[in-house]
């Protein structure tokens, strides 16, 4: 089997396995909205590509390519982040193959290049097209324009490596986020030091060279990108290769018994089961410690900046920055419980327990956000009743709409590894619309009811909202525990066949 036919292979054999995964037929409700989002996004990139061709033929200081790639640091930036949301790493299917006469270093390197060659990548043709066709078409020619669109497309694919060699190196640790931190840093830096016009410049002058089809210029995006994938490829077989060969850490760990929790009763055992996890495993700590160091940073630039000080964008990221550690956390609950669901099922209510355990423990988890916001209470940016309608609010309803996904949830979340799992890759669209409903439901029902009764009835009417579900949360807990016992053996066996 030479190397074009173990491509097609085992492309044929990701898309058999997304097709026969557990999680395919469970959420086409969820699929179609998402689906009505994405044609959104398309619509707004569509959008914005109709904006800039506006504003560069109005602009006669630069061609229409060299206006398009002065932003190219913006639009790299943009990409870079928002494949942390879409984009896993690649090599997530090395350990069905590892039995077979297939080298794994060859596997790997066709799911690095099967990364290169995913339509994923073409998602910023929706700017570069509509914007070619309305600048560059007729006034400079199709070649000029074909060279535009092929060469950010390429600079997009660079980026997409970019992001999977970063990703790599910070699921191995959270100190690697230093790295494209520096990076974006070193680019950004004469827009720190008001020199706007040298990063424009600077960038403008390679849209210049990709529209008259310079070969050197050309020349360096290939060798670019073939370093990438040669890197990544290198990267993914001795990451995969560790796991595979189980090379773990045998130091000793210190024993918390946490006997303060002791006076809680079965409750308390379950909040010092969800401590302990998070100390103990590694992808559940790496995932606490990104959600809190997110929302330490998150909450500076929210009390120490100007940025977005209109009314919505104002509602809107103090609620995220409530709701942060609940999108990357809650939201995924039981997930983690999958590996070991068939011993909480042992003895009854040991699941009710255990809900009400990682709701308490999800709650205490607010008093940081609060406590980082209230520097916005002594500048007078926000009121602390608005921030405390916020915390209870995303205690109450938020809180209550990413528990309902203890029910729908039914793939284990690997507790340790990382690219050789099966349930790696999720595929629960239940949580991606559970995520944007939580994002823009308190700013909607705050713009509402600001308009109606004004700012502090919004907020109290917020405030005693989230109260009412706290108190009440273990009715609704218990609602929960009743859906997800009446489907339990579906969702048992789920766990069963993703872990």
């Amino acid at each position: 089997m030479n190397k074009l036919q173990l491509f097609r292979a085992l492309r044929r054999h990701v898309r058999l396995s997304e097709r026969r995964s557990v999680a395919y037929e469970q959420n086409k409700a969820a699929k179609v909205l998402l689906y009505i989002g994405g044609a959104f996004v398309f619509l707004y990139l569509v959008f914005i590509s109709i904006l800039l061709a506006l504003v560069a033929n109005s602009s006669g200081s630069h061609t229409p390519c060299e206006f398009l790639f002065g932003l190219l640091p913006f639009f790299m930036a943009v990409d870079f982040l928002v494949r942390f949301m879409s984009q896993q790493t690649p090599a997530q299917l090395v350990k069905p193959y590892s039995l077979l006469p297939i080298p794994k270093h060859a596997c790997v390197e066709m799911f690095v290049l099967s990364s290169v060659a995913t339509p994923n990548n073409l998602i910023w043709t929706a700017v570069t097209v509509p914007y070619a066709l309305m600048t560059t078409v007729f006034s400079e020619g199709p070649a000029a324009a074909l060279g535009m669109i092929v060469s950010f497309q390429i600079l997009i694919t660079i980026n997409s490596q970019w992001y999977m060699f970063a990703r790599t190196l910070i699921n191995q640790s959270l100190k690697w986020w230093i790295l494209p931190i520096f990076v974006y840093a070193a680019i950004f830096s004469p827009f720190y030091l008001e020199d706007f016009d040298a990063l424009f410049d600077m960038f403008s002058w390679l849209g210049a060279g990709f529209a008259y089809w310079h070969p050197l210029h050309y020349i360096a995006l290939l060798l670019f990108l073939w370093a990438f994938v040669e890197a990544n490829k290198r990267m993914q077989y001795h990451y995969t290769y560790i796991e595979t060969a189980n090379v773990e850490d045998s130091k000793m760990k210190k024993v918390s018994e946490f006997r303060m929790f002791d006076r809680y009763g079965e409750t308390g055992e379950y909040i010092k089961l969800e401590i302990k996890s998070l100390i103990r495993n590694k992808n559940m700590r790496k995932a606490f410690i990104s959600s809190t160091v997110f929302t330490i940073l998150l909450s500076l630039v929210v009390a120490y900046t100007d940025l977005y000080q209109d009314d919505f964008y104002k509602i809107f990221w103090v609620a995220y920055v409530f709701l942060l550690y609940g999108a990357n956390t809650l939201v995924k609950i039981m997930c983690a419980e999958g590996n070991y669901i068939d011993f909480l099922a042992v003895h009854k209510e040991n699941i009710m327990q255990l809900l009400r355990a990682k709701y308490y423990f999800s709650c205490s988890m607010l008093v940081l956000p609060l406590f980082l916001m209230l520097p916005t209470v002594f500048t007078e940016k926000h009121t602390m009743l608005a921030l405390l309608s916020m915390m209870f609010f995303t205690a109450g309803p938020v809180y209550c709409l990413f528990m309902q996904m203890a029910v729908y949830n039914m793939q284990t979340m690997p507790l340790n590894t990382k690219f050789i799992s099966k349930g790696n890759v999720e595929n629960n669209y239940f949580q991606l619309v559970a995520l944007i409903v939580a994002m823009f439901l308190p700013v909607i029902v705050i713009s509402v009811l600001r308009t109606s009764l004004g700012e502090n009835a919004a907020y109290v009417i917020l405030l005693v909202t989230g109260l009412v579900f706290m108190l009440s949360h273990k009715l609704w807990i218990a609602n929960i525990y009743k859906r997800f016992m009446k489907r339990r053996y579906k969702n048992m066996e789920s766990f069963r066949a993703t872990r």
